[in-house]
């Protein structure tokens, strides 16, 4: 450790007083940080962010095709098989086990010795996966001709503007899939940034006032994001249909503007005589300039998140006007509004509950037509409002889930989890919409053509804003191969 410099013996009553002590006397001043919603607000000009993490490790490496990323995360496992995968063997086979069709074959035993098989008793007592029928339509949308399921007929609208990928693959076959899908890493692995933090990482701020990764929705699980790269990465909660979205940034004592300020720069001035005489605190100047943040934050959020200004065209439009879909409207539509100002990553989560809601173990036909009513409208709302304000072509939306659901039957009228070959859409900067990529086999079991990875998603988000994930590594931190996945370039627009 480095040999602290004072040349000029500190005066104790203003440059002893610890960093902990510091925070609670402005909490009592009513700036209201606890430590850890301090440490999450040092991104934007945090040490490893000085001015632009590009920058520092010279990126961009090529020319970016989107600026903004949404990511929408349904937590418990959308069935690929209602949803943008039909499968007619399906219904053709009902009732049978998977040996007693054409397509036995696809039950390889040595991938199923890595999941549960949920079987049932038949007449006879014996075991047998029976095989499930389709529990929804599908009708073909769009000049692509795509099908999507009933019950998402308004995205199934912009089918146009989606890159439809019917072959990701992952390995874990429990919930913690969802930190797999973020990471690139197994849940029991070593905790690495998600793909958000990376992002934050690796690009500069577009907006000084805003913090350039938010989370909005129920997370479980991991709950953090930069892991080795530090606190600073991870992102910044917001609860958009509390009274309070940002509780961690407003006074808990009320405050002219003028007194606020005033306690900022008395904050300021504090830490910076800390600074001269502890040269070796590497995080304190990022502290001092959260508080700078943090005061900007408190005015841009607030008007960032009023919607009442929005027409109510547009507010119609996401199903703001209505139940059920009000609450996710909210979010989308604030998310379209962070991006509009800036914001680099934007996380929405749907599904409440420690494994998530879609997770449909039985009654899966009620509980995805439920589910899906809330997310349909508000989705397309977001697609067709980004399209008409010429923001799309600079704005990457993701539709993901953790994996799919089994082609076999599970407690009589419910799916499984299975992690073999599931669905997910991209749509907007830089992706070319209205087409299928890859595919699953004729029951759906296992990703068979143009099998990806969920790290390629990763791969092909970081190639569309200019980066390239092989750049964003941090010394002494040696990150898996399979973590280092491949743009999907059969579903990017031609340059």
């Amino acid at each position: 450790m480095k040999a602290r410099t004072q040349t000029v013996p500190p005066d104790t009553s203003l440059t002893r007083t610890p960093l902990l002590g510091r925070r609670h006397f402005w909490q009592g001043m009513g700036l209201g940080f606890g430590a850890l919603a301090l440490e999450s607000l040092l991104r934007t000009d945090s040490v490893l962010a000085d001015e632009s993490q590009a920058q520092l490790n010279g990126l961009p490496q090529f020319a970016p095709k989107a600026r903004s990323v949404i990511w929408i995360f349904l937590r418990g496992g959308l069935s690929h098989l209602e949803s943008f995968d039909p499968k007619p063997a399906l219904d053709r086979y009902q009732g049978k086990s998977i040996p007693e069709t054409p397509y036995s074959s696809v039950q390889d035993p040595e991938k199923l010795k890595k999941v549960r098989v949920v079987v049932v008793n038949d007449a006879n007592g014996q075991q047998r996966n029976l095989i499930y029928p389709t529990q929804v339509g599908f009708k073909h949308y769009g000049q692509s001709g795509i099908p999507v399921s009933d019950w998402f007929p308004r995205i199934g609208q912009c089918v146009d503007d989606l890159a439809i990928i019917r072959s990701m693959w992952t390995t874990d076959d429990n919930h913690g899939a969802q930190v797999q899908f973020h990471s690139g890493r197994h849940m029991l692995d070593e905790r690495v940034p998600t793909i958000g933090a990376w992002i934050s990482y690796g690009l500069g701020s577009l907006n000084e006032n805003l913090p350039k990764f938010i989370t909005m929705g129920p997370r479980f699980f991991d709950r953090r994001d930069g892991h080795y790269l530090g606190p600073a990465y991870d992102a910044v909660p917001l609860q958009v249909n509390a009274d309070v979205p940002l509780p961690f940034a407003r006074p808990q004592a009320p405050m002219t503007d003028q007194e606020q300020s005033l306690s900022f720069r008395l904050a300021n001035r504090l830490n910076r005589i800390s600074k001269k005489y502890y040269p070796d605190d590497e995080k304190l100047e990022a502290r001092i300039r959260s508080y700078e943040l943090a005061y900007r934050m408190q005015m841009a959020v607030p008007e960032t998140l009023s919607i009442e200004g929005e027409s109510e065209a547009t507010q119609k439009l996401y199903g703001l006007n209505q139940e059920p879909t009000h609450s996710f409207a909210r979010q989308l539509l604030s998310a379209r509004r962070l991006v509009e100002r800036g914001v680099r990553f934007v996380q929405i989560m749907h599904g409440n509950g420690a494994a998530g809601e879609w997770d449909a173990h039985s009654g899966l036909k009620s509980n995805h037509a439920s589910l899906a009513a809330q997310v349909d409208q508000p989705v397309a709302g977001l697609i067709q409002d980004l399209k008409c304000r010429g923001l799309l072509d600079e704005t990457l939306v993701v539709f993901a889930t953790e994996f799919g659901r089994t082609p076999g039957s599970q407690n009589a009228d419910g799916r499984d989890h299975h992690p073999f070959g599931f669905s997910i859409w991209m749509a907007g900067g830089g992706i070319q919409g209205g087409q299928i990529h890859g595919a699953t086999d004729e029951l759906g079991f296992h990703a068979v053509e143009n099998p990806h990875y969920v790290t390629d998603v990763h791969a092909t988000l970081l190639h569309q804003l200019g980066l390239h994930e092989r750049s964003l590594q941090v010394p002494a931190h040696k990150r898996l191969e399979i973590d280092f996945g491949s743009p999907i370039h059969q579903i990017l627009k031609s340059s």
